[in-house]
């Protein structure tokens, strides 16, 4: 089974982690909290359990229809999200990008943040969505295997690209071509989130910590690493220490790779696979090097100068969050015409500088700067050539390989 999902206040502050005036502790970020669920949510229900729930075959009839689309006359559409992934005003009582669209387009969008883990998302919707009926929503936010499967299963409207003239033509080359949605038929990007390596330079008495394999055999960092309990991110960096390709994997390829990080459990080389409650260990140098999330960096690096992040030179991780508009739909123009907004590199900026991961539109850089310059040199946001060059996708993966797949990880984790 599957897992997955920023959050803060006002720029330049991350959408990854903001500090609580209550407790003065990290809060979690919206990916990173169900990240940290996924281990929970393989234990309760088993890797196979999705594959297992009565999904109608992919290529349903009845998925792959559309519905009539009423937004001429009903100039409105209902969008689910996960919490603390747009923009909002410090009150909290407003919402900038949404309210500019709704002035100007006369559209008004009933926003709910009603996805807190992808599992959880996808059996909440799966009984309308089989039955081929409207789910109530318009536009969703789900992340990269779980949209491939919602495509897969018919259970998404293809966009019409007419209304689609400023995604169309911004969409970063890095995120154009997903082996589960080729050309962007179904989907956009909301963000991408990728997994590269951190360490705290005191921690590591000043020494850099650049590799995979020096995360697992490095004897002065024994018991001081960690890796996520996000399968596609440990196992594709991983995958790719060891030469091969994640968008490649083979059941041999991915065995090997389990086999390695059972060796780093075996010899105690790393202290535990979490969630994003890595960030206040690695913030003490409890965890000296481990693998992480890119937003959670941004604002980790403000409060600890120690902090540092590295590229691997095999590559790393880059998963997405994505906008899909779910069979049934009443209002799929409207919802074409928002994905359009956010692909305005403006209102891109605007969602940029909060959420603070890898923005996927095309000529954000003097925008973003406009609001905080250092965001806008930050690769993390806004990667160069050289840095989209070394991003990996985990390849789309079968029912019965993401079964077992999946239950092989679980039991490397403890989970």
């Amino acid at each position: 089974m599957e897992h997955h999902e920023p959050e803060s206040l006002s720029p330049p502050q991350s959408a990854a982690i903001r500090r609580s005036a209550a407790n003065g502790r990290m809060a979690l970020s919206r990916r990173s909290l169900l990240r940290a669920s996924s281990a929970g949510a393989l234990a309760i229900g088993g890797a196979g359990a999705l594959s297992a729930c009565g999904i109608p075959p992919a290529g349903r009839k009845t998925g792959s229809e559309t519905s009539d689309d009423h937004s001429d006359e009903e100039k409105r559409l209902s969008f689910s999200n996960w919490a603390e992934y747009i923009d909002v005003t410090d009150d909290s009582k407003h919402r900038p990008s949404l309210e500019e669209f709704q002035r100007r387009t006369g559209i008004k969008v009933k926003y709910t943040e009603d996805i807190n883990d992808n599992v959880e998302f996808f059996g909440k919707i799966k009984p309308q969505l089989a039955a081929g009926q409207d789910s109530g929503r318009d536009l969703i936010c789900v992340t990269d295997w779980l949209a491939g499967r919602m495509i897969r299963l018919g259970w998404t409207q293809q966009l019409d690209q007419a209304n689609l003239p400023h995604a169309y033509a911004n969409l970063s080359a890095q995120f154009r071509e997903p082996d589960w949605d080729p050309g962007r038929a179904h989907s956009y990007t909301w963000t991408g989130i990728p997994a590269v390596i951190a360490y705290n330079e005191k921690a590591t008495g000043g020494r850099k910590v650049t590799s995979i394999s020096q995360l697992l055999d490095d004897p002065k960092l024994k018991g001081r690493v960690g890796m996520l309990s996000e399968m596609r991110d440990t196992v594709g960096l991983t995958l790719l220490d060891l030469g091969k390709r994640p968008e490649d994997c083979t059941s041999d390829d991915f065995d090997a790779a389990i086999a390695r990080l059972q060796k780093g459990v075996d010899r105690k080389q790393i202290r535990r696979f979490t969630g994003n409650d890595y960030v206040d260990d690695l913030s003490k140098g409890d965890i000296a090097a481990c693998v992480a999330w890119a937003g959670d960096l941004i604002q980790l690096q403000k409060d600890n100068p120690a902090i540092k992040f590295v590229i691997p030179d095999t590559g790393y991780m880059t998963s997405t969050d994505n906008l899909l508009v779910p069979v049934k739909s009443r209002h799929k123009k409207n919802a074409e015409r928002l994905i359009d907004f956010f692909y305005e590199p403006k209102n891109a900026a605007r969602l940029a500088a909060y959420i603070n991961y890898v923005c996927p539109v095309d000529g954000v850089r003097a925008e973003l700067a406009k609001i905080d310059k250092d965001l806008a040199a930050n690769p993390l946001i806004l990667p160069d050539k050289e840095m989209a060059a070394k991003s990996h996708n985990f390849r789309l993966l079968s029912a019965r390989e993401e079964s077992a797949f999946e239950e092989k990880f679980a039991k490397l984790i403890g989970a």
